[in-house]
């Protein structure tokens, strides 16, 4: 079984607007309320892809709960451990011909909630696949995905790991299979700017050298990078379109990525439906389809991309 695990979720308030005028009143267009977390958006894109997964994480508060009908009336199986204080962020996101996201801080995690979670992925078997995905809220600690990846040293556990800052450093001595951070990730760990290709494979063989087996760059309109654990390194460009948002596109590329790889074993096909994705998100109005994944990945094969 594959299992996503996201500790900070939240609902995403997405609003578009012509305009944005500080200091006066400012009128939507439109208004919609979804899911969000880095690990339910890859749960819902594989469920796209026509692969099950079981979405680990929090829940808090009443809009908790609205996070978890939101997840049922989608059909992601999810499985949230409720936290006794707080709320379940909101986070804000505003479309007016750019970009603005507002994203909260969330609720407060315990080292009890996080020995329940520990006790729930301790369950896992021989075989399953593991993402964790996203960064950590205030309680949860720098080491939280070291300490799962450790927890499950030697059960033969595919893990993917997609975070960011000492999140992503501290977990790379437990050799996960496969890393992915973006390109303004990976330059913040090192104090650059990764601007293309070559740039973020010379960084990525950094983070190799410190421990993963493989580094997947998503470089946004750039298209991306993969350094595999055996000297290979497969570049790929982005899909030509009119980008929507954004959001998710990181996290649909991991789906992609991770279901082509359990598919087929080949990671430039996995790369290839990754990239796909990431493609298909970017050009909706939310998280890809299966018919807008086809599409794109019609467009890479036919374009040799």
């Amino acid at each position: 079984m594959i299992y996503t695990v996201t500790l900070n979720p939240s609902l995403d308030y997405i609003v578009s607007t012509e305009r944005i005028n500080f200091d006066d009143i400012n009128r939507t267009i439109s208004e919609k309320m979804r899911f969000g977390g880095k690990g339910l958006n890859v749960s819902a894109v594989l469920a796209e892809l026509g692969v099950q997964s079981v979405a680990l994480g929090f829940k808090a508060g009443f809009t908790g709960e609205k996070l978890e009908s939101l997840l049922s009336e989608n059909g992601i199986n999810a499985e949230l451990i409720k936290l006794a204080q707080g709320e379940t962020r909101i986070n804000v996101k505003i479309r007016a011909g750019r970009e603005l996201d507002f994203n909260a801080r969330g609720a407060e995690i315990s080292s009890a909630d996080m020995e329940l979670l520990y006790e729930r992925l301790g369950a896992l078997e021989e075989g399953d696949v593991l993402l964790l995905c996203g960064n950590a809220p205030n309680g949860a600690g720098e080491d939280a995905y070291a300490k799962i990846l450790n927890m499950l040293k030697g059960k033969g556990i595919l893990a993917f790991v997609d975070t960011s800052g000492n999140q992503l450093i501290n977990s790379l001595a437990a050799h996960p299979f496969l890393i992915k951070p973006n390109e303004k990730e990976l330059g913040e760990l090192f104090g650059v700017e990764i601007n293309g290709a070559d740039k973020a494979a010379e960084y990525a063989k950094k983070l190799q050298a410190d421990g993963a087996q493989n580094v997947l760059v998503s470089l946004g309109e750039k298209g991306a990078v993969l350094l595999c654990e055996n000297g290979e390194c497969h570049r790929i460009g982005a899909v030509k379109g009119s980008l929507v948002s954004s959001t998710g596109c990181g996290d649909s590329m991991l789906a992609g990525f991770a279901a082509g790889f359990l598919q087929t074993g080949d990671m430039e096909a996995a790369l290839r439906l990754g990239t796909a994705c990431a493609a298909a998100t970017a050009f909706s109005q939310g998280l890809c389809t299966a018919e807008e994944i086809n599409k794109a990945l019609s467009l890479i094969n036919e374009n040799n991309i």
